[in-house]
């Protein structure tokens, strides 16, 4: 078994609790279906934020999902570099699997999808 790395991120429009809260479920609701996520398989999940969100800590929505109360999760904040894209949530998931690389399905939604065209396909769906 290995450790791979599941990455994801969205945007939401204003700094706002309440849609801190619905990305980040949203965005994790679509990483668990892509990959079949089990929380007894995960390792860790890291969430950064931009520096303009910070009306809501992100890691309290992913506790909050069933089963992932005891997954251990920690947010931090993104490196503020000039044009960078704003108001931005993204998470990593660090997950026990055999899956191979190329197996894995890495979920961008919103504006976050052009961090990496290469990899956003029809995550928005």
């Amino acid at each position: 078994m290995k450790v791979r790395g599941i990455r994801g991120a969205t945007t939401i429009r204003e700094n706002d609790a309440e849609l801190m809260q619905r990305a980040t479920v949203d965005l994790m609701q679509k990483l668990i279906a892509e990959n079949g996520l089990v929380p007894d398989n995960v390792a860790a999940v890291f969430i950064t934020v931009t520096q303009d969100l910070n009306a809501a800590f992100p890691a309290g929505a992913i506790r909050a999902l069933p089963g992932w109360e005891l997954v251990p999760l920690m947010c931090s904040l993104e490196i503020d570099v000039p044009g960078g894209l704003e108001r931005c949530i993204r998470v990593m998931v660090l997950y026990n699997t055999d899956k191979d690389q190329s197996e894995i399905r890495h979920v961008y939604l919103n504006d976050a999808r052009s961090l990496r065209p290469d990899l956003a396909g029809g995550s928005d769906a």
